[in-house]
């Protein structure tokens, strides 16, 4: 599948009182880290993409992902964990038979 930049924009209209306009900086900040924690949440961007599009570190966006409740680690099916685990017991077992003494 080809990938492509696409814009996404959020336009809406709320009464609100002049006072809270200091607020619309923030709030866009947040809609867009919204945004992209979905798309990180959902599998579609990875986190180097997620920490690229909001402008800040890996360290910064594993705060977010916490904060998200997001974690870091894929999700794995119980046959893939077991295959996994079996794997590493035959490297392991390979391993200890061409290290061990003769």
């Amino acid at each position: 599948m080809a990938k492509a930049e696409v814009e996404v924009q959020f336009k809406f209209t709320l009464p609100i009182d002049e006072s809270f306009l200091q607020h619309k900086s923030d709030a866009g900040r947040k809609a867009k880290e919204a945004f992209v924690l979905e798309l990180l949440r959902h599998g579609d961007i990875s986190a180097g993409r997620a920490a690229k599009l909001l402008d800040i570190s890996r360290w910064d966006l594993s705060d977010l992902m916490s904060e998200a409740g997001i974690s870091p680690f894929a999700e794995v099916t119980d046959e893939e964990l077991a295959a996994e685990v079996e794997t590493a017991l035959k490297v392991c077992n390979k391993t200890d038979n061409t290290t061990a003494p003769r």
